[in-house]
């Protein structure tokens, strides 16, 4: 990590889940974060526009306008940015290979870390076996979703008029639903596999809304996170460590940075 004139700055940034167009996007403090945070590199991994939901309904205010914005400006800045479509954002996934202003689009990459480390970016709805197999069952997990969180933005202005931080309802019910648990547990297993597969040293996704940095049989497991409930982004300093970055707390949470612990693998605290 280097530090800049606007702030941090880092060899590579992975963003995912901000579900734009939606009322339970955190824009707001996406630009905040986006202030104070730079990159060489800038990752979308997925989910970034909520396709799905402006199908439904059109909704979008000028804070998320403003958040496309300050992403071209960086792009603008000589930061490359690198969007990988997930499945809310699956409308862009016609357009691989194709550049919008200065964004790449593309299905999966390859990121390289300052020690050579390789890992595959990909934003993981394709290991979700209701995503591509159910697809209804995926819309109407949607519409709970979205209820949940429309009951979370009541509960955090309570929550702000007493004094107290933001808390996310949803990350809290889906690790104490037991299905829920075992899901997570499931994804996380098979995308590191898939990264074992494909002879990388490990996987930086998103897709499930629940940040981690872990080891598993060898391969490093990164999920970004979200910018609905968790707002949470992982950066990759210059010299080749990784932290996990939870900006509504008071100030960035920076984790154990990620160290080698085999020869193909790497171990990062959860």
């Amino acid at each position: 990590m280097s530090e800049s004139e606007e702030g941090r700055r880092f060899r590579a940034l992975f963003i995912s889940d901000v579900h734009l167009g939606t009322k339970g996007c955190q824009a707001e403090l996406l630009l905040d974060f986006l202030r104070d945070h730079d990159a060489d590199v800038i990752y979308l991994v997925g989910d970034i526009i909520d396709g799905w939901r402006l199908k439904q309904s059109w909704y979008w205010p000028q804070s998320h306008n403003d958040v496309v914005q300050k992403l071209l400006r960086k792009g603008r800045k000589g930061a490359r940015i690198i969007y990988l479509p997930g499945n809310h954002d699956e409308f862009l996934r016609t357009y691989y290979g194709s550049h919008f202003g200065g964004i790449e689009v593309m299905e999966t990459a390859i990121h390289e870390s300052a020690t050579g480390k390789r890992y595959l970016v990909i934003h993981g709805d394709f290991f979700d076996v209701v995503v591509r197999h159910a697809k209804w069952l995926a819309f109407l997990g949607d519409w709970a979703y979205e209820t949940a969180l429309t009951v979370n933005t009541y509960v955090n202005m309570v929550r702000r008029k007493l004094g107290f931080p933001y808390w996310s309802l949803s990350a809290w019910a889906k690790l104490k639903v037991k299905n829920a648990v075992n899901f997570i547990g499931q994804f996380e297993e098979t995308l590191s596999a898939e990264a074992h597969k494909q002879e990388v040293d490990g996987v930086i996704c998103g897709h499930i809304h629940h940040a981690a940095m872990r080891d598993i049989n060898g391969v490093a497991y990164v999920n970004t996170g979200d910018w609905v409930e968790s707002c949470t982004a992982v950066a990759e300093n210059y010299d080749g460590s990784f932290e996990l970055i939870r900006w509504t707390e008071s100030r960035p949470e920076v984790q154990a940075p990620i160290v080698e612990a085999a020869p193909r693998g790497i171990r990062a605290a959860a």
